[in-house]
């Protein structure tokens, strides 16, 4: 059913009349949303930014330039729009909506669902026990199967200080990488910040040996809005709604959500390869396309809610004339 609907949305893209495959990348994302949903005719209209927000204990390390209070304030901030992915998403039509999975202070969220007030240092235990793991990959898919219903296309970030460590980390053990291949500055960090960085997770692999597994990575080194966005991707498989993936920390996610779900990536849509080196790691193992260049680094989904105007000027040419309407000999493949 999905490669049938796929390969027909393909077969109406070559009957507009424009050149064949004229808007690259774009297309093949029109045509994977099309199987995402089943059908060749659809809107995508109603959009909006899912936002997991939670704070991580191994912001004790020095791993990051602010403290978790800031979490607390751009949690509050999206609530009222006025964050930076509030601004962008008005901008282009679409919601935004705050999910608070773990932040430590209370807060104003659309969504509250606090699993705990942030994880644990996980340079001395683990950061979350297995059942809080298990929680936070449910409560992912279940936002998802709530929102379902009243939203054609889902673009899912995060916020929290301090998950550029534990998404390296996740994606370090998921990808049987060393930590300094995937892991960057995060919010602009020093040299010295930077070597920490990398010193501590390499500290804490090396101290919980995580198994390649979801919720033992999770539970080792990981942070609840990781584990909410994996469990986004694989609610956008379960209800079938198209999601985009943001950044370093949505992609750290969707390498966990593979471990669950080897086709999990027929169900995602790749946004940008950000500045972050665990990107590039990752969009290259999930064979997951990339539209734009930017070398992002903000976080809150901000790449992701960039795409939503890409496509709406797309489904605008997919919906135009075709050849044959215009009484006009086609291209032919």
């Amino acid at each position: 059913m999905y490669r049938d609907i796929y390969n027909a949305v393909r077969e109406r893209w070559d009957k507009v009349a424009k050149p064949i495959d004229g808007l690259g990348k774009l297309e093949d994302i029109i045509c994977k949303i099309g199987a995402i949903k089943g059908k060749t005719d659809f809107s995508l209209d109603r959009k909006a930014a899912v936002i997991f927000c939670s704070d991580n204990g191994i912001i004790e390390e020095g791993v990051a330039q602010t403290g978790s209070d800031v979490t607390a304030m751009v949690c509050a901030n999206i609530y009222k729009g006025t964050a930076t992915s509030s601004v962008m998403a008005k901008c282009v039509g679409a919601d935004c909506i705050a999910v608070d999975v773990g932040v430590k202070a209370d807060t104003k969220a659309h969504i509250e669902h606090k699993i705990s007030r942030g994880t644990k240092n996980f340079l001395h235990e683990r950061a979350m026990t297995s059942e809080q793991a298990k929680q936070a990959l449910e409560l992912g898919i279940e936002t998802v199967g709530r929102l379902k219903d009243s939203y054609d296309i889902l673009a899912i970030g995060e916020m929290g200080i301090g998950n550029t460590t534990t998404a390296a980390a996740c994606a370090a053990a998921a990808l049987g990488k060393s930590p300094c291949r995937v892991t960057g500055r995060g919010s602009g960090l020093s040299d010295e910040m930077y070597s920490n960085k990398i010193r501590v997770i390499d500290l804490a692999l090396e101290k919980h040996r995580p198994k390649r597994e979801i919720y033992d990575i999770l539970s080792c080194v990981g942070g609840y809005d990781i584990g909410a966005m994996a469990g986004a991707y694989l609610g956008a498989a379960k209800y079938g709604i198209p999601v985009i993936a943001d950044g370093a920390v949505g992609l750290s996610a969707l390498v966990l959500a593979q471990l669950v779900r080897k086709d999990i990536t027929d169900y995602v849509i790749g946004s940008h390869r950000g500045k972050e080196p665990l990107c590039g790691a990752a969009l290259d193992k999930l064979g997951l396309e990339s539209v734009i260049e930017g070398s992002l680094a903000l976080g809150e989904g901000t790449g992701a809610i960039m795409l939503f105007p890409l496509l709406d000027m797309a489904m605008a040419v997919y919906n135009n004339s075709t050849f044959e309407e215009l009484n006009m000999e086609g291209y032919k493949r």
